[in-house]
């Protein structure tokens, strides 16, 4: 039974990939994370041993990840209730995380951070599907600030190169089609997130951005809702924001409610 100060893995499953999940911080030690360098979905890796320094970077509630849930956790846990900021661990940490079968992203398949810690991200401007499916992807099971530049088709490889940022959803590049496969696919499959909503999901994008409405009944609805919000706004970024709910409604209709159906009107009795 964890304490008022810990959360359960089950429960942090089912917060991981919503727009309200706290700031998960993973904080084992170099020789733990070395040992298996994987890290729970949308985690950052931070040195406990510097936490006087970035405490005052952390805004908002957070849940922190060490090996087995002890001292490390809980004592940055108490650094940063102290600068006001809510603070959990997760209960047995990383281990009960891992025996839990939870999700667990290949740290070597993150792109580099920035200064502020940050994955910059670069692909061509008016995004329609892919373009907003799969910063999705990336902001809820990734990394939550991740920065996304949309740019002339052009110039996404320069872009790319001068400013250290991953390009994708390009010719060329590895974060692209691949096959019958769209970027969201490869993202995915990649980042190990095959959990079964997310498959769910990645079958509907797909149909939606290869043009194959046989997929998933979902299909036409995506890309109508899609070529919607393109033609409502001018701003990449406000579409972004706008598709970013697009997506956390189909996420959840995957995960909890594919199976519902709506019962109005009734049916008259005889």
């Amino acid at each position: 039974m964890p304490s008022f100060l810990e959360i359960t893995s089950d429960k942090l499953n089912r917060i991981i990939g919503t727009p309200s999940a706290p700031i998960l911080i993973d904080v084992r030690t170099d020789d733990d994370f070395a040992s298996d360098p994987r890290i729970i979905p949308g985690s950052i890796k931070r040195d406990y041993r510097e936490v006087e320094v970035w405490r005052s970077d952390v805004i908002g509630p957070s849940i922190l990840i060490c090996q087995k849930g002890q001292k490390l956790s809980h004592g940055v846990a108490a650094h940063l209730r102290h600068e006001r900021t809510p603070s959990e661990v997760l209960e047995g940490g990383f281990e009960a995380w891992k025996a839990a079968r939870g999700m667990l992203v290949p740290n070597e398949k993150l792109p580099p951070r920035d200064a502020r810690r940050r994955t910059v991200w670069v692909t061509r401007a008016r995004p329609k599907i892919d373009r907003i499916a799969c910063p999705w992807l990336i902001r809820r099971f990734i990394d939550p600030f991740a920065v996304f530049l949309y740019v002339p088709a052009r110039d996404v490889p320069a872009v790319a190169d001068r400013f250290n940022a991953t390009p994708f959803d390009i010719d060329d590049v590895f974060w692209s089609h691949r096959g019958e496969l769209c970027t969201f696919d490869v993202m995915v499959e990649e980042f190990a997130l095959k959990s079964e909503p997310l498959l769910h999901l990645a079958t509907i994008v797909r149909g939606a951005d290869t043009a194959r409405p046989e997929l998933a009944p979902e299909v036409p609805g995506l890309l109508a809702a899609s070529l919607g919000l393109s033609r409502m706004f001018n701003d990449d970024l406000e579409q972004l924001d706008a598709g970013l709910t697009l997506y956390d409604a189909f996420y959840r209709w995957c995960r909890d409610a594919a199976d519902e159906t709506h019962n109005w009107p009734n049916p008259r009795k005889g």
